[in-house]
């Protein structure tokens, strides 16, 4: 029966993740009118994949089928239709790839993929499109020669940083091609293009190659994060002629053009559909919680990352600055933590018998700043710093083997996050008046864990619901990509948007606590470090 009312235009948001492919329509009042995910291990098992990706012999190399993402894409389009969703309202597409993996175009693809067949699935007609069919991922380590060459090539590992936001990494994606083009020379020497995930997706949707963005561009290793073009050096170290195969570099919030004639003729999308530029999944989650200037976000799961809004950023041997996806301005930083709500359940296990009550009551019964006792937690070694173990120093700095329960539990939680402002800062992030910390994850939840988050940042905590943000995010950026042109900002694109809840406020006279406990912090971390000040 039809309708009462003519539906409205909507906006899909894809994610092109690790484990699954993922889509979200939202309407113009952005709210979720559809969502389709295909689950790789599950809905395409003839690509033995587990958790999306193969790991290999020798466990450092890992990578995933090319061709699973493409068939995964015919499959969630099939159940849509099916699903009786209407195509033809499709506005604007934008999407998220998980980060650094990289897809190698063969020779002539461009053309393939110019001329689809819509009586063909896609991945039947790309089949023959790749040099290289399995792709590597970011859950890939075996590129430390690379690494190690690239950072020699540029002068050190802290000049890497400066130019492209991130010292040398395993995943990257140049380290990634440098270790194809010395193992298989005629696999690169075939290679057309190379795209990112993201963009690899945004050329199947654009019917032609689509270029790399520049936020996810800047997990590379290649990508000048100030100037947003190549670096020449950093290209000439990983293969020759790299810059042809990688193409132009483009703004995140750029249409593209419009979807190939293959989708208007297989699924009756409307021709005006417009394709924006396709991003990496953590900015399009930035994009997603809708972090605004000053914000900061942090996930409180397995390990804790932290997503920083910022403007003059700092780029440090540690944590990783990105091009902002949604403000040309601005940058991201992200910092991961391995020893997030491990360590926190490790404890809550060993001394609060395993009840988050119970650990939260001993948590609020000690005083703000733990009368200067402070600890460093470290079950695995970590990140930030490159450490391991259980340090404790009481309020002389003097090392000692034991705290009392409560001193332990808060000694935890505030050395958890003086560790994460001490390093936001180092990045060049700014704590302003404006600044809300939006907090996710498991421990989220924790009234009293949250309190000593508001307390060390001196700033109100938020929390968000961040189902699907890689996808809710590719959303709300195709909508803006439709208007960026205009100067509008994301914030104004996305205030019908559900607000965060606020949770915890900081209390009186904390900065005053604090202030001189982070500056012991670090020097005391610098010590579990051995390392002079």
């Amino acid at each position: 029966m039809a309708a009462p009312t003519e539906p409205g235009p909507c906006y899909l948001g894809w994610d092109f993740s690790t484990q699954q492919l993922k889509v979200i329509a939202v309407d113009e009042q952005l709210r979720v009118i559809h969502e389709n995910n295909i689950n790789f291990d599950k809905d395409l098992p003839e690509f033995g994949t587990q958790g999306g990706v193969c790991v290999h012999n020798d466990r450092l190399t890992v990578t995933s089928p090319v061709l699973m993402w493409a068939k995964a894409l015919d499959m969630i389009l099939e159940k849509m239709k099916s699903d009786g969703f209407d195509f033809s309202r499709v506005k604007a597409l934008s999407g998220a790839g998980q980060q650094h993996g990289s897809v190698y175009w063969k020779e002539g693809a461009n053309c393939i993929l110019q001329s689809l067949s819509p009586d063909l699935p896609l991945h039947q007609s790309l089949k023959s499109c790749f040099s290289l069919s399995n792709s590597p991922v970011w859950m890939d380590s075996s590129t430390t020669t690379q690494c190690c060459f690239l950072e020699k090539a540029v002068g050190g590992a802290q000049k890497l940083a400066d130019v492209t936001g991130s010292r040398a990494y395993e995943r990257f994606t140049g380290n990634q091609i440098a270790k194809i083009y010395s193992q298989n020379p005629e696999v690169y020497t075939q290679t057309e293009r190379i795209s990112l995930v993201s963009s690899f997706a945004a050329s199947l949707f654009l019917g032609a190659y689509a270029p790399i963005d520049y936020s996810d561009g800047s997990g590379m290793n290649l990508l000048q994060i100030r100037e947003k073009v190549w670096n020449p050096a950093c290209l000439d170290a990983c293969a020759p002629a790299l810059g042809k195969k990688l193409g132009h570099p483009a703004p995140s919030s750029k249409i593209l053009g419009s979807i190939s004639p293959y989708y208007i003729q297989r699924f009756g999308f409307n021709s005006g559909c417009k394709v924006v530029a396709f991003t990496g999944d953590n900015p399009a989650s930035l994009a997603g919680i809708r972090l605004a200037e000053g914000d900061i976000a942090i996930s409180l799961g397995t390990s804790d990352t932290l997503f920083l809004w910022i403007k003059e950023p700092k780029p440090a041997l540690e944590g990783h600055i990105l091009c902002s996806p949604v403000d040309p301005q601005a940058y991201m930083a992200l910092l991961c933590y391995k020893n997030g709500s491990l360590m926190r359940e490790k404890i809550r296990d060993e001394l609060a018998s395993g009840s988050w009550e119970e650990f939260s009551k001993a948590l609020t019964s000690t005083a703000v700043g733990n009368d200067g006792n402070v600890g460093f937690y470290f079950d695995v070694m970590e990140i930030i710093p490159e450490a391991v173990g259980i340090h404790r120093f009481n309020t002389h700095n003097n090392r000692i083997p034991i705290f009392p329960k409560e001193v332990e539990i808060r000694a935890l939680i505030e050395g958890q996050f003086m560790s994460k402002r001490i390093h936001s800062e180092k990045l060049g992030y700014k704590i302003l008046p404006t600044t809300r910390i939006l907090a996710t994850g498991g421990a989220s939840c924790n009234k009293a864990i949250l309190q000593v988050l508001s307390d060390v940042f001196s700033a109100p905590v938020y929390t968000i619901d961040t189902a699907n943000s890689a996808c809710l995010g590719s959303a709300y950026r195709a909508i803006h990509g439709l208007v960026e042109e205009t100067s509008v900002s994301l914030t104004d694109v996305v205030k019908l948007a559900p607000e965060p809840r606020l949770v915890a406020t900081p209390m009186a006279g904390v900065a005053q606590v604090y202030q001189p406990l982070l500056k012991r912090y670090m020097e005391l971390e610098q010590q579990v470090l051995n390392r002079p000040k």
